[in-house]
């Protein structure tokens, strides 16, 4: 069946959580579900794809729904998100006026329609300095440039993973540096709760885990970029103690 808008949004979820999902009937809709345990699943619609897999970790599922979209354009989803109908027309237009852009970020409200975070004013070129704070429903990406440069999710970080945040920044890193072009644009694409698995705390496991996302990126240049993470903006600081633990990837 055709649809308005040559997009899919990929789902990431898993089996118990499948059933959360809000649908829009106006895109090509692609489910990949985490179910190891081979639990049952809800029942979709026929026009919904579904591609089950039998372990766990959030970039996998990226992967596939990369692997298995057959649209010109891809959109990232949870079970938790509400798309928003205009952010995507604003969207595919912006990728159908600029076909060197081959990744797209943009913004997100929270249940109260606040902006999630704190967001660029204007729309600029993705550099590996700005890219930081992306979150992965927040990405739009031309489906043929991605799978032709290679480009894949980083599967030994994101949720499920030993390293449990990053996937999103790796991505987004590893497309620039495949020599594809990225751009942020202030589009709100979507409605997500103002809690998810990136929110900054000051536990052990997520200052080693962010720690490690520096070093994947930036190798020995690391220390100096967490440096200005933890310098800008004031609110992301540790205390002194896991600052200076962060800096140094302790």
């Amino acid at each position: 069946m055709n649809k308005l808008f040559p997009l899919t949004i990929g789902y990431s979820t898993l089996a118990n959580r499948a059933k959360n999902i809000k649908f829009l009937n106006s895109v090509s809709n692609l489910v990949i579900v985490q179910n190891p345990d081979s639990t049952l699943l809800p029942t979709f619609s026929t026009e919904v794809k579904v591609i089950e897999l039998k372990n766990r970790g959030v970039a996998k599922s990226r992967n596939a729904a990369i692997t298995n979209t057959e649209s010109e354009y891809l959109l990232f989803g949870d079970d938790d998100i509400e798309f928003n109908e205009s952010g995507i027309v604003s969207a595919v237009n912006y990728l159908n006026e600029n076909p060197k852009i081959s990744i797209l970020l943009m913004q997100a409200v929270d249940e109260t329609g606040a902006l999630r975070k704190s967001y660029p004013n204007r729309a600029h070129k993705l550099k590996l300095t700005n890219s930081a704070k992306a979150a992965t429903y927040e990405m739009m990406i031309r489906v043929a440039d991605v799978k032709a440069a290679g480009v894949k999710f980083d599967e030994n970080f994101g949720a499920g993973a030993e390293n449990y945040l990053g996937d999103e920044y790796i991505f987004i890193t590893d497309t620039l540096r495949s020599g594809l072009k990225g751009s942020f644009q202030p589009i709100v694409i979507a409605m997500h709760p103002s809690e998810s698995s990136g929110s900054l705390r000051n536990t052990v496991n997520d200052r080693v885990a962010r720690s490690k996302i520096f070093s994947r990126v930036f190798g020995i240049w690391a220390p100096f970029m967490r440096l200005l993470f933890i310098a800008k903006p004031p609110s992301k600081k540790f205390g002194l103690l896991n600052s200076l633990l962060f800096i140094f990837g302790k």
